[in-house]
């Protein structure tokens, strides 16, 4: 059976947002056209990746040159998207691998995103068999496509930057998260830090 196909070509609208509060958020990518909307959930870290490659991805095209389509170096003031999420949130599936091109025929960045997909290795497999093992991994029931002009583009990116940002504060010291109590900081020896 073939896989479910969630296309926007372009969409009206794609963004990366969250719900729920900082150090317990839930990320997804969202795309809207007319009354249809495709919400898929991803990691933070997926996000954080997807907008700078697509911001390097952008760079490269406007420095190689021979593009038509105008390819903003940062996003229009007019176009900034900070509002909310669609609503309602109906996550279609989890996304695993998140592919990224340039169509030059069409001059449009495509998106396309896989869910998780499970692998069966058998329970008794050490790890020396499990370098030879054949991966035969099951096709996808479910595919996300986007794909977007360069001003949605960076339009994507920079909301992403945002979205990734507006967490929990990092540690001045060690980098990681600080919660509104503090953290146990490994680079004080474990006492723990307060946020500043």
């Amino acid at each position: 059976m073939p896989p479910v196909v969630h296309r926007f070509d372009p969409p009206e609208r794609f963004v990366a947002g969250t719900v729920g509060e900082p150090g317990h958020r839930t990320f997804f990518l969202q795309a809207r056209e007319g009354l249809r909307v495709t919400s898929v959930a991803l990691e933070k870290q997926q996000v954080a990746i997807l907008g700078e490659r697509i911001d390097e991805l952008l760079d490269e095209l406007m420095s190689a040159g021979g593009v038509a389509s105008l390819i903003p170096a940062i996003t229009p003031v007019e176009q900034v998207d900070n509002a909310p999420l669609e609503q309602p949130i109906a996550e279609e599936f989890r996304a695993g691998t998140i592919t990224l091109s340039w169509d030059a025929e069409d001059e449009r960045v495509v998106i396309e995103v896989f869910p998780v997909v499970e692998v069966d290795v058998p329970i008794e497999a050490d790890e020396e068999d499990l370098v030879d093992l054949p991966i035969d991994e099951p096709e996808p029931e479910e595919l996300f496509v986007v794909r977007l002009t360069p001003v949605q583009a960076r339009v994507f990116a920079t909301r992403a930057a945002s979205v990734v940002s507006a967490g929990r504060p990092a540690c001045q010291f060690c980098g990681g998260p600080v919660d509104p109590a503090g953290h146990l900081c490994p680079r004080a020896n474990g006492f723990r830090r307060h946020p500043t």
